[in-house]
């Protein structure tokens, strides 16, 4: 099944360079592109894509206000965020309003398409470098809410801050993968969180905690 993608940067180069990756894969169908958030919106409308990738700094209507427009639509796409590493406060805003991941603009050509599939299944997709950068701070108190998870829980929490799949997280936790999926939905509601990414952003507090 063929996953149709929205690309939105104000770039056309950029656009252009994208597109060039992407239609590579014989997975990915490109279906329409636009240059910038009011824009992205009215395509999302018009075309439908499983997944948007989605630039952060945009004149007028930016990544983070289109993103959040297309989050509260029916059925919405995925959004993949991208970005560079100085825009941490872009980012969390990003995923705040329902981004499932980001990838950095430097992310290898050949690792983008993969990277795209995987946004449509509904991974995270997180670039591991930033999303150290975006955890919780070690001096900062662990959440009350986490404080109080079953260990198993909190054992999921640290997978999906390692950005493991529900499959990997199966095999090192000796349970079913639809097991773990439901755990990670009950982990969703309990936390407050949208999705997968969100989730991990809160794991380091369980890792510093752990390690005292």
């Amino acid at each position: 099944m063929t996953v149709r993608v929205l690309l939105v940067d104000d770039d056309p180069m950029v656009l252009e360079f994208l597109r060039t990756i992407l239609t590579a894969s014989p997975e990915l169908d490109v279906i329409s592109t636009a240059e910038d958030g009011a824009a992205a919106v009215e395509e999302v409308l018009r075309h439908r894509p499983d997944v948007v990738l989605m630039d952060l700094r945009m004149p007028d209507v930016d990544g983070v206000r289109a993103t959040a427009e297309i989050r509260k639509l029916d059925n919405p796409p995925f959004v993949v965020v991208m970005t560079t590493f100085d825009t941490d406060e872009q980012v969390r805003a990003a995923l705040a309003v329902g981004a499932s991941g980001y990838l950095l603009k430097s992310t290898p050509p050949e690792a983008l398409a993969h990277l795209v599939l995987a946004a449509a299944t509904g991974a995270s997709v997180l670039s591991p470098e930033t999303l150290q950068r975006l955890q919780t701070p070690a001096q900062a108190p662990l959440d009350p809410r986490i404080a109080r998870l079953p260990d198993r829980d909190r054992e999921i929490l640290v997978a999906l801050g390692e950005g493991l799949s529900n499959a990997s997280i199966a095999r090192r936790l000796y349970l079913s993968e639809g097991t773990v999926k439901g755990l990670v939905s009950r982990l969703m509601t309990t936390l407050d969180c949208d999705n997968r990414t969100q989730l991990a952003l809160l794991s380091q507090g369980v890792f510093e905690n752990r390690n005292r």
